[in-house]
């Protein structure tokens, strides 16, 4: 079956099933926060095999100047298919093109993002969260 992509918003408990599946560190036991996370953000685009869904990007934006991307995870058995490239293909098409897409890197991908196409960016800064 072809992967479907569009704006629908699983279930919190299929979310934190494509976050388990996918390794992506998400404070996954924590249902309320997870549901905070999903309320507050303003751009979600997900990948579905059928009613199923397996992949999600989550993202806060403006539409007009700047988009952070703060999910970007499929599940374990549909990656290696280009499925968080189309989603963050499909975030940047939603954005359009005079917004920049920002995402902060986990480090154990850091190789994959320049592999689509996107640069890395040395000028940043942050503030920890507490946990």
């Amino acid at each position: 079956m072809a992967i479907t992509y569009d704006q629908r918003r699983p279930e919190i408990d299929d979310i934190i099933a494509i976050y388990q599946s996918s390794g992506i560190k998400r404070p996954i036991q924590d249902t309320d926060r997870i549901r905070q996370m999903y309320r507050h953000a303003n751009l979600v685009i997900t990948a579905w095999d059928g009613e199923k869904p397996v992949g999600i990007a989550r993202a806060l934006t403006d539409f007009s100047y700047c988009c952070y991307l703060s999910d970007l995870a499929v599940r374990a058995e549909y990656q290696h298919q280009g499925i968080g490239k189309r989603l963050i293909g499909e975030v940047k098409q939603a954005v359009g093109e005079q917004s920049m897409l920002l995402l902060l890197s986990a480090p154990a991908a850091m190789d994959y993002y320049p592999k689509i196409g996107m640069e890395t960016v040395s000028n940043g800064f942050m503030i920890k969260r507490t946990e």
